[in-house]
């Protein structure tokens, strides 16, 4: 049986397969259970295995390609153009096996499982990050009905919780003190655990060679460091820069017509956590841009100056995403690779 591409519709219990020849007639369609689809894949002779990027794919990949596979990981709005007709498993499966033989599809890089534990550690810190925040605005709202004011920040509310008792001079009641001090132990339990992922972190990033490499970059530090690193794999899957930006979504959506450009906003695309980050770090640059003389510090100034400060701070975040992949492409030092991004 001469297979050339099969596609495979992952799901939690029930997979389902289809697979093709060279003319593209249909030689494989079954339904697999989750304890039966590795012995299949197994049995397979060496082919093209195509999957949609969903929860528990990264994984599958992994371990279709340890059988010997080629294995291309694909969006899901990429994919749905090909489902025929009706929707159902059986149907992606076969959208699945069309799409992945296309030579314009765009695919996903497969995770490695040191990459995965790098962002499950991302993941959990920026969910308590979230947790503390919303902590922080409950604190200082219900301390303003009791006509007690914090100023904005988490650094104020921690300030106010080491230095002030909750009695605040006689204006929050006692059986508000306790409910109050429970709030406080909820506050410092959750800035323990953001604290030591973030020692996490800034071990990783300081172990990690490329992570080093990447934090030369001004506006890039362990946390962004250490996700880029986790979070793009094999930087040379794209074909420059650009296309890395354009992948993060910072690069101007089009809607042009009859020959007449138009560009709107960024796209927003890809990891909107990697962009957050990037973003973040371009804004710390242009904090302090206009009181600097360099290069970098002149641009940002001036782009500030004629844009504002959005969409300098986007412009530089997109300049930082070109930086990171000539690092991570593994074509050149950090320093060369921030000058070459600056003159383009």
């Amino acid at each position: 049986m001469n297979i050339t591409a099969v596609g495979i519709d992952l799901a939690k219990n029930v997979f389902h397969v289809h697979g093709v020849d060279e003319r593209g007639g249909v030689v494989i369609k079954k339904k697999l259970n989750r304890n039966q689809i590795l012995d299949f894949v197994r049995n397979l002779p060496q082919t093209l295995i195509g999957l949609e990027a969903c929860g528990g794919a990264h994984y599958w990949g992994r371990e279709f390609r340890a059988c010997g596979h080629e294995v291309r990981m694909m969006a899901p709005q990429f994919v749905k153009p090909y489902v025929k007709a009706n929707k159902n498993d059986m149907a992606d499966a076969e959208a699945i096996c069309e799409a992945v033989t296309r030579p314009n599809m765009r695919f996903v890089g497969i995770k490695e499982v040191e990459q995965q534990e790098v962002l499950m550690i991302h993941r959990i810190r920026s969910r308590l990050v979230r947790q503390r925040t919303a902590l922080s605005n409950e604190i200082r709202g219900l301390l303003m009905e009791f006509g007690v004011t914090i100023p904005q920040g988490i650094w104020s509310v921690k300030k106010f919780l080491k230095e002030e008792e909750f009695e605040c001079k006689g204006k929050v009641t006692a059986f508000a003190v306790r409910a109050f001090k429970e709030l406080k132990e909820e506050f410092f339990e959750i800035n323990r655990r953001v604290e030591g992922h973030d020692k996490t972190i800034n071990q990783m990033a300081k172990s990690h060679p490329i992570c080093v490499q990447l934090m030369t970059i001004p506006g890039v530090g362990p946390i962004t460091a250490t996700a880029a690193m986790a979070s793009v794999g094999e930087a040379k899957h794209f074909k420059n820069g650009r296309q890395f930006a354009a992948w993060l979504g910072l690069v101007p959506r089009q809607n042009s017509t009859g020959g007449k450009q138009r560009l709107l906003g960024i796209s927003k695309r890809g990891d909107k956590y990697l962009r957050a980050l990037l973003i973040h770090g371009a804004r710390a640059v242009s904090r302090y841009a206009t009181a600097k003389t360099d290069r970098l510090s002149v641009w940002v100034a001036k782009l500030m100056e004629k844009k504002g400060v959005n969409k300098a701070s986007v412009a530089y975040a997109n300049k930082i995403a070109r930086a990171m992949w000539v690092i991570l492409s593994g074509k050149d030092n950090a320093y060369k690779t921030f000058e070459v991004v600056q003159s383009s």
